[in-house]
């Protein structure tokens, strides 16, 4: 059986095509300006288990949340260690920051500690329910969409990211914390 090697032009229009697949963020049911939808869920923070409930954490600034595919998984850790390492920053701003998965409490817990760094929380969904509140689903069943919220304290949607590249949801949402804390009277 003989195959006719792909030609150059042919090689590169595939990989446009699935660029722009890949790279072409969809829009997002919720917009700025809409009211969040409630979160309560069980999440980990440094390895322990607790109830997570974003009224509460609304009441003490802005909450980041952030929603990823699976934990452990190379993108996720990259964004998990670099969520980490911008909390600090995050906090002066009293935003807290939250990461949300498909994955069961057990993952999260370990994933808490080892990617995390015991820095912020992520809440366990295997139900999908906060998942498709947020219209974080995916195509593949059992992973989220990255995509990322900003939340004001008031509970409305301040600012939505999606998109593939992991680092850049750390980025986007810290400018929008920035923003947010410079548009407070």
């Amino acid at each position: 059986m003989h195959h006719r090697p792909f030609t150059a032009a042919t090689t590169a229009a595939l990989l446009a095509g699935a660029m722009a697949c890949i790279s072409t963020p969809a829009q997002a049911a919720l917009k700025v300006g809409d009211a969040a939808p409630a979160v309560h869920g069980t999440g980990a923070l440094a390895g322990e288990i607790f109830d997570f409930d974003l009224a509460a954490a609304l009441a003490q600034g802005p909450v980041v949340i952030y929603f990823f595919p699976k934990a452990f998984t190379r993108g996720c850790t990259i964004e998990a260690k670099a969520f980490a390492d911008a909390t600090p920053h995050f906090a002066t701003r009293n935003a807290t920051v939250v990461g949300i998965s498909h994955d069961d409490i057990e993952t999260l817990q370990r994933f808490s500690t080892e990617a995390c760094h015991d820095q912020f929380a992520v809440v366990s969904d295997p139900d999908a329910r906060t998942i498709k509140a947020y219209d974080a689903a995916s195509l593949m069943p059992g992973v989220a969409s990255r995509i990322s919220y900003v939340i004001a304290p008031n509970g409305q949607i301040a600012f939505v990211h999606k998109g593939s590249d992991p680092l850049r949801h750390v980025e986007a949402t810290w400018e929008a914390v920035q923003e947010l804390a410079a548009d407070k009277p």
